[in-house]
């Protein structure tokens, strides 16, 4: 039996007046899987995740998140899905574990206090718990948005670079847990992120995106194999200096 796909999104677009920041795209995400989607700044990543959250309305199109239209069902699905951004920003007055505690209210978890705990010693958080959210540096707040993100263990997690500003001893160890939780949840990933290598490491399929476009997709060693490169940083940058309008032939990225 065929099962439903995490997420499955049809000819999404969205307009800002004149421009539009993502143009008819389609794609799937298996269940238990993790699929990145990248592309250079103002591509057009954070709004297809914004639209998959429900947090953004799409201009035309349709997202389903685990079998529920996100524009007539949001709410049922809300509970079992969560998303990371260093972008988002927390009550500033609010410590850390006031912030992350109403958080799990909101998620209803059972023992709060307990998950609150368990997060904050994986990500070496238990330090700054009572310090107000405000007073927190780059790679604290990227830190802190996971443990918010994780906290419902959720089937469907967005995350938008989730390794930002990390030293790469941290980062690493992020990693590490993110593989974990899809082992041990069967939980799925949709991946924003201009680290390569941390791509390679964790996607099982990529989707390169380029003035609101998907340009191309594939599994990483399918890709780096096609465009006859060493890495898939290498295929991003022939990708990202493609002009507008044009193809890149792997044929041609390979010469």
């Amino acid at each position: 039996m065929l099962r439903t796909p995490t997420v499955k999104v049809e000819h999404l677009t969205k307009r800002f007046g004149n421009v539009t920041a993502v143009d008819d795209i389609s794609f799937e995400i298996a269940r238990g899987s993790c699929v990145g989607l990248l592309g250079g700044n103002g591509a057009g990543k954070t709004t297809t995740i914004a639209m998959i959250m429900g947090l953004l309305l799409p201009t035309s199109g349709r997202v389903a998140v685990l079998g529920e239209d996100m524009g007539a069902h949001r709410f049922r699905v809300l509970s079992r899905i969560n998303f990371s951004s260093p972008y988002m920003e927390l009550p500033h007055r609010l410590t850390i574990a006031e912030n992350l505690a109403i958080y799990a209210e909101l998620y209803e978890i059972p023992d709060p206090k307990a998950r609150i705990a368990e997060l904050a010693e994986t990500l070496d958080l238990a330090p700054l718990l009572s310090r107000p959210a405000g007073k927190m540096s780059a790679g604290q707040k990227t830190r802190v948005g996971l443990a918010k993100s994780l906290l419902n263990n959720p089937e469907f997690l967005a995350l938008d670079e989730p390794t930002a500003s990390l030293d790469p001893d941290t980062a690493d160890r992020i990693r590490g847990y993110l593989e974990t939780y899809r082992s041990e949840t069967g939980g799925s990933i949709l991946l924003a992120s201009h680290n390569m290598a941390e791509v390679e490491r964790l996607c099982d399929e990529v989707l390169m995106m380029r003035a609101g476009k998907i340009v191309d997709r594939g599994a990483p060693a399918e890709m780096i194999g096609r465009y006859g490169r060493d890495t898939l940083e290498e295929v991003f940058l022939d990708i990202a200096r493609t002009p507008d309008g044009e193809n890149v032939p792997p044929a041609q990225a390979a010469q």
